[in-house]
């Protein structure tokens, strides 16, 4: 159970070649929910949009396509979706809503949805949850920290990141840079250290680059819900897939970061009860 409870997994990426352009691997994300807004199946998403500063997002109410292709891409910086979830009902009147998000958030999500005091009037609105892989995240600051300081570059020229292969990638115009990561590690949000989850368990459909060869993403059916939208989404040809076995590096790699993941957070929070700190279990 390193990899939670699925459905199914396999490797597979968008069929639209605007939104591989504009996609950090595969364009799972941007493809499902643009999907879901042009069936009805929703009538909104909240996605982490682009903010005032250069790689710092601010949650949007994506109601069109464009709008979500505008927000494609991973940050790896903290984007307050969650927060976003009440305005974008009370305020946009949304009844069918969909996000993405970071494991951490998922939880937060699903807890509001299993004991939803005071948050009745959203929690059953939302009808579709993705999750994306994630070890960890970053603050905005210490971002901005370790590419200016220790790979030289001004985030005004970065036009991509990713993170495979031990490294932190940065993408400009003209050229590629890379930073081990571990020297990453000490810039690391906090928390991420007590989180358990890499794979989003608890998503409808999670999905990432890990598994998968460059242009595709690994993506996990979780739930009912997952699975119906993106076989429906798939039989209208908008993905392609893969059997997951016949990809490198496979699940084994998945299941190796995820056991590390756990194995660290278990630790921590060992720690942290020896000291009589809280824990989030």
């Amino acid at each position: 159970m390193v990899l939670g409870k699925y459905k199914e997994v396999f490797a597979a990426r968008s069929t639209d070649k605007e939104i591989l352009k504009i996609a950090q691997d595969g364009g799972i994300v941007t493809g499902l929910l643009s999907y879901a807004l042009d069936e009805k199946i929703i009538e909104g998403a909240v996605v982490a949009g682009p903010g005032d500063e250069f790689w710092k997002p601010e949650p949007i109410v994506a109601m069109t396509s464009d709008e979500l292709k505008a927000a494609a891409g991973t940050k790896y910086t903290f984007s307050p979706n969650v927060w976003m979830l009440k305005k974008a009902v009370r305020q946009y009147g949304i009844e069918k809503l969909g996000t993405v998000g970071i494991p951490c958030q998922l939880m937060g999500i699903r807890k509001m949805q299993t004991y939803p005091f005071g948050v009745r009037f959203l929690a059953d609105k939302i009808k579709l949850l993705i999750g994306i892989f994630c070890m960890e995240n970053f603050s905005y600051s210490s971002l901005q920290t370790f590419i200016s300081e220790k790979m030289g570059l001004s985030l005004e020229l970065v036009e991509k990141m990713d993170i495979g292969k031990g490294k932190f990638w940065v993408y400009t115009q003209d050229d590629v840079y890379t930073l081990p990561l571990k020297e990453t590690h000490g810039y690391e949000q906090a928390g991420c250290k007590l989180c358990n989850d890499y794979v989003a368990e608890l998503a409808d459909v999670s999905t990432g680059s890990v598994g998968t060869p460059d242009g595709w993403s690994t993506v996990f059916l979780r739930t009912d819900t997952g699975e119906s939208i993106f076989k429906d989404a798939l039989e209208a040809g908008l993905f392609e897939t893969k059997p997951i076995e016949e990809v490198k590096p496979g699940l084994g790699m998945l299941e190796k970061l995820a056991s590390q993941k756990k194995e660290k957070a278990e630790k921590t929070i060992a720690e942290r009860k020896e000291m009589g700190l809280p824990t989030p279990y």
